[in-house]
């Protein structure tokens, strides 16, 4: 059988995209841009890319021979600048097709839609711009672009101008040289009314201030009035000045850091990876910063301002420096207002990371007084450091401070008075017995805060010659003294009662004899402990349902809580003498009320009743005596 031939159909011929503008400016307004005021960095990307291509073209010319004119009178905001221009071909080629950007073609290889231009600009990561979309930020604040340009690459190109509209249509035509008489582009907006925020003078300076301050290539601002054009970046980046001694260096670093980012650094580093062109200062903070909070950073490419919030410069780790970098480099996203995250981006992390542990090391070899100052103030950073950077670890450890028995201390001055160092595993278990620990002699630290339980237990890699022990209530009890047996033998009816009144609680009831005499009770108990007895409590509940065999299968032996009165409290001593039964239930009930309080753990709903109830039971039985 044979087959016919298939015959091309008209309806399967390729068709090409119709593009919606109003619809894709709206899309990049909502969705890619984060303001109106983006348009002006376009504008000034372009003319700076435009410059760069100029030098390349030729490469003899002053550094300050070219630069970029900004005019802005309320009416019309202009960018002009003596780049390398366009001619009739790449108005048609670029400015009329959307994605198209002549950074990129510049970089395609062989076949160059633009004789030369590959030449000129053969690697694209000299151009901050290479998306193609970014003259349409300008449809943001105006509803028509105007460009003329005259392109350097051809002696006696004549001017072209382009009109290009919101609606999507556009006009170009030839002009007279006279229209434009040096090479470069000209862009002139017409601002919509609801613009005005973002095209008043004062506003296209100041925005040019923000994304132009560390721009190589001249730049100037004209209001339109009779005065002469401000510069808009008068001076190089600071780190790219010189000066006469490396003090004077350090102060004017310090200075920039305080007039950009708003605070007086505690010390100001300086930032310097050649292998991708970046330099700049990380300025430290002088106040806490909570943990986790990440402060945005100062990223500049090239030298025009990328983000003010780039998080992703530095390690999480990191959160007590801000940075003011420029890069020549790094990947900007197709917004350009974040980087890309790439293997560029990762090695330069790491390597601003590596910086930042330099800085401390020098500190703490040759500043101690401010990395005294350093750790007073940024510790908690520091201990997310050491834990996963043994070399921080080791150089800093012994300097870091921790609540102990003694008070607020070093690892190192606790070790040497402690030869064994107990460490709890939270907060409320250290507050429950920090007072008969200390008047025990036992050197206890808190270990409930953040990374401080996992680095007291790393100090014997520091310190060979230190011991660290979780502190459970056995090693406590066993440093309180017990009580002679004729006194055990009289409180025994008493201690019963009790034991009975705080069954409920899981609590036993223990006399002995500790310092300070003032403390009526320690309540022994840990979160571990709480947790396992309420899983119990919750098995027996549920007993004989799927839920409960699968408790049962966990069921361990409780752990219980432990009252211990101390026999050397005045109060305690009148305690276990009272031999009215309900009166010494409600003294046991009070006393464990006063010492759950006194742990300064959350209290049970239970726990709360009981202490209400025992102190009117109390008040009650003394109203009846006096009665």
């Amino acid at each position: 059988m044979t087959l016919p031939d298939a015959s091309p159909n008209p309806s399967d011929a390729d068709r090409t995209f119709q593009v919606d503008l109003r619809g894709l400016v709206d899309l990049l307004s909502h969705h890619l841009y984060s303001s109106p005021r983006v348009y002006l960095r376009e504008l000034m990307q372009n003319a700076v890319d435009a410059l760069t291509a100029r030098h390349r073209l030729e490469p003899d010319a002053p550094a300050d021979a070219f630069g970029i004119r900004l005019h802005a009178n309320g009416s019309v905001v202009r960018v002009e600048d003596d780049g390398v221009g366009l001619t009739e071909a790449d108005v048609h080629t670029f400015l009329a097709t959307i994605g198209r950007s002549s950074k990129r073609a510049a970089g395609a290889a062989a076949d160059e839609p633009i004789p030369g231009w590959g030449k000129i600009a053969e690697q694209r990561g000299d151009f901050i711009g290479q998306f193609g979309i970014g003259l349409l930020s300008c449809f943001l604040v105006a509803d028509e672009i105007h460009v003329i340009s005259r392109s350097a690459r051809t002696p006696d190109a004549p001017a072209v101008e382009w009109r290009g509209r919101g609606d999507g249509s556009y006009t170009v035509r030839v002009l007279p040289s006279s229209a434009r008489p040096r090479p470069g582009t000209t862009v002139t907006l017409t601002p919509r009314a609801d613009a005005a925020e973002w095209t008043r003078p004062t506003q296209v300076h100041a925005l040019a201030r923000q994304f132009g301050s560390l721009l190589r290539h001249p730049v100037t601002f004209d209001d339109g009035t009779a005065g002469p054009a401000a510069p808009v970046n008068p001076e190089p980046a600071p780190w790219a000045r010189t000066y006469p001694t490396p003090g004077a260096r350090s102060r004017a670093l310090a200075a920039y850091g305080e007039d950009v980012l708003g605070f007086t650094p505690l010390d100001t580093i300086e930032l310097d990876l050649p292998a991708v062109g970046l330099k700049g200062i990380a300025c430290v903070l002088p106040e806490t910063v909570p943990a986790g909070r990440r402060h945005g950073h100062r990223v500049h490419v090239k030298g025009m301002l990328l983000s003010e919030r780039a998080e992703e410069i530095l390690p999480e780790w990191a959160f007590f420096v801000r940075c003011v970098v420029d890069a020549e480099n790094l990947r900007p996203t197709a917004s350009r207002e974040a980087l890309y995250e790439d293997d560029t981006l990762s090695a330069v992390r790491d390597a601003l990371a590596e910086r930042l542990r330099e800085w401390i090391a020098r500190a703490a070899a040759s500043d101690p007084d401010l990395l005294a100052r350093f750790l007073q103030v940024h510790h908690l950073a520091v201990k997310s450091l050491a834990v996963h950077d043994d070399e921080i670890l080791r150089m800093l450890l012994p300097w870091l401070p921790f609540e102990t028995t003694d008070g607020h201390a070093t690892l190192d001055e606790f070790a040497r008075t402690h030869r064994t160092v107990l460490v709890t595993s939270s907060v409320e278990e250290f507050r429950q017995v920090a007072a008969i620990a200390s008047a025990a002699g036992l050197g206890v630290v808190n270990g409930g805060y953040t990374y401080d339980r996992e680095l007291v237990h790393r100090l014997p890699e520091i310190r060979p010659e230190a011991s660290v022990a979780d502190l459970d209530p056995a090693t406590l009890t066993a440093h309180l003294d017990p009580v002679d047996r004729e006194t055990e033998l009289g409180a025994a009816a008493y201690l019963a009662l009790a034991r009975d009144a705080l069954a409920v609680f899981d609590c036993d009831v223990a006399l002995r004899a500790f310092q300070p005499a003032s403390a009526p009770a320690l309540l022994v108990d840990s979160r571990e402990a709480r947790h396992e007895r309420t899983r119990s409590h919750l098995a027996r509940e549920q007993e004989g349902g799927l839920w409960g065999d699968i408790l049962g299968a966990l069921r361990q032996e409780a752990p219980r809580a432990q009252l211990i009165l101390n026999q050397l409290n005045p109060l305690v001593r009148t305690a276990v003498t009272i031999d009215e039964p309900e009166l010494a239930r409600t003294s046991a009930e009070a006393l464990y009320g006063q010492a759950a309080m006194l742990s300064r753990r959350p209290l049970r709903p239970a726990e709360s009743s009981l202490i209400n109830r025992s102190f009117l039971d109390l008040l009650a039985h003394a109203l009846r005596k006096d009665s």
